[in-house]
C-alpha cells in the first residue's frame, strides 16, 4: 500500500469511527425519548451500542490502517458496523429487512480477528 493510500485509510477510519459514535449518540437520544414499540426500541438500542463501541474502537485504531493488513481489518470493521447497525436502524425507520445484520456481524468478527493476528505479528 502506498503512502497516500495508507493516509487515506487512516483518515477514513478516523472519520467513519467518529461519525458512527456521533450517530449512535443521536439515535440513543431518539430511542430514549420517542414513543416506539418495544422491538423498535430494542433494535435501536442494540444498534447504538454496537455503532458507538465499534466507532470509538475504529477511530482509536485508525493508525493501524497504515499497514495493509491493519487497514483491511479496519475496512472489515467499518463495513460490518455499517451493515449490522444500519440494518437494525433501517428496520426501525424504513421497515427494511435485518437480513444484512448477520453479514455485518461476521465482518466485524473477522476484523477483530485480523487485528488480533496483526497485533501478534508486529
Amino acid at each position: 500500500m502506498r503512502t497516500g493510500e495508507r493516509n487515506a485509510t487512516i483518515r477514513l477510519a478516523g472519520f467513519a469511527g467518529a461519525l458512527f459514535a456521533a450517530a449512535a449518540v443521536a439515535l440513543s437520544a431518539y430511542a430514549a425519548h420517542a414513543v416506539l414499540e418495544p422491538q423498535a426500541r430494542e433494535r435501536l438500542i442494540t444498534a447504538t451500542l454496537f455503532a458507538f463501541g465499534h466507532g470509538v474502537a475504529i477511530a482509536a485504531l485508525a493508525r493501524h490502517g497504515a499497514h495493509w493488513f491493519g487497514g483491511l481489518a479496519l475496512i472489515a470493521m467499518l463495513l460490518g458496523t455499517l451493515l449490522f447497525a444500519g440494518s437494525l436502524v433501517g428496520a426501525v425507520f424504513a421497515h427494511a429487512s435485518t437480513s444484512l445484520a448477520p453479514i455485518g456481524g461476521m465482518l466485524v468478527i473477522a476484523g477483530w480477528l485480523m487485528l488480533a493476528v496483526y497485533a501478534l505479528r508486529r
